[in-house]
């Protein structure tokens, strides 16, 4: 990939995952819960992320015991608020599309690493009812709508990066159905509808996202754009949204460097295949963390300042997950790649 990150050996990243783990470990409620950083607030869609980071460290329990809260906390529509403190609605939060369908990727994460059916089995009524509840915010190109708010409108904006994680949660409820041996085809015409739009629809996205280096790579990320068409895609926006030997830009026209953009898009190179290349830009974030394992959420360029001052879980989670694409850390590792095993 002429444009790229330039990989010509292997030379493996470090990544202290028994560390990172501890962190995510330690900051996880007693009931399952994991906020953000300590003291913060929950959202599912991070919270699963933190646990498949678990998974991943071999905190099996623990990772099983953060899909029970959400299965204790869903509400009767299937949905979750997108924002949760201590158990309880945080202020101002709403139904993210996104975040509600996300558990249906963790769940099959779990049952990766564990090989559980009966926990597929048990969190099977949650899964459905969080499709379910997706399936009503749907648009007429087959996209979804990003959210309900509290009194029950709907905000109909439409965003790229959320409805490309839809379209990985929809693949992964359709294959936790088929091992209950159950059959739910209309999330497989959804699934397909929905990326038609992404393909070919793209003026139905809100374009005031597209800033946002997420927008770039979450369509290869999550299978949606696969192949060729995926490699040109992360080719023509490399120089807008990397800097090189730092890391993933949040947003093109600032120099902020996120370290959990840079490992999903590490994630998204080595679904694809790309492994040397995703693992120079692991190399580059390697060393950008707190003594207790936490990584550190920005790095602000050239200035060198470190942002923000929370331990985001889910950044160390998604360190994790990228690591474990790459060097095989669980039986789930291959989870987000395109090909088959």
């Amino acid at each position: 990939m002429n444009k790229l990150a330039a990989a010509t050996s292997y030379q493996p990243a470090e990544i202290d995952v028994a560390q990172t783990t501890s962190y995510i470990l330690a900051v996880q409620r007693p009931w399952g819960e994991i906020p953000w950083s300590e003291g913060g607030f929950t959202d599912p869609w991070d919270h699963v992320e933190s646990a498949m980071g678990l998974a991943v460290g071999g905190q099996l329990q623990a990772a099983q015991k953060a899909y029970e809260w959400l299965a204790e906390s869903q509400m009767q529509d299937g949905s979750w608020w997108s924002q949760y403190r201590d158990g309880r609605r945080d202020e101002g939060s709403f139904k993210d599309t996104n975040m509600v369908t996300y558990i249906a990727v963790g769940v099959l994460h779990q049952f990766l690493c564990t090989g559980d059916l009966g926990f597929v089995r048990r969190m099977w009524p949650t899964v459905e009812k969080a499709m379910e509840f997706a399936m009503t915010m749907r648009e007429p190109h087959g996209a979804f709508y990003w959210a309900k708010r509290p009194d029950g409108s709907i905000d109909q904006s439409i965003l790229l990066t959320g409805c490309s994680s839809i379209h990985k949660s929809l693949a992964a409820a359709i294959s936790l159905a088929g091992l209950l041996g159950l059959s739910r085809p209309q999330w497989g015409e959804a699934m397909e509808a929905l990326a038609r739009a992404i393909k070919k629809r793209p003026m139905v996205f809100d374009q005031s996202k597209a800033r946002f280096s997420m927008d770039w790579y979450y369509p290869v990320l999550c299978g949606v754009i696969t192949g060729a068409e995926a490699q040109r895609r992360l080719e023509q926006g490399w120089e807008t949204y990397v800097m090189k030997g730092w890391g993933a830009r949040c947003v093109s026209d600032r120099p902020w460097v996120t370290m959990a953009e840079t490992s999903e898009l590490v994630m998204a190179l080595a679904a694809m295949g790309s492994y040397l290349e995703a693992e120079t830009i692991l190399r580059w974030i390697q060393d950008n963390k707190y003594d207790d394992g936490a990584y550190w959420t920005g790095l602000a360029l050239p200035e060198r300042v470190i942002y923000t001052q929370e331990k985001t879980t889910w950044t160390g989670a998604a360190v994790l997950l990228a690591a474990d694409m790459l060097y095989e850390l669980s039986p789930a590792c291959r989870l987000f790649c395109h090909q088959p095993a």
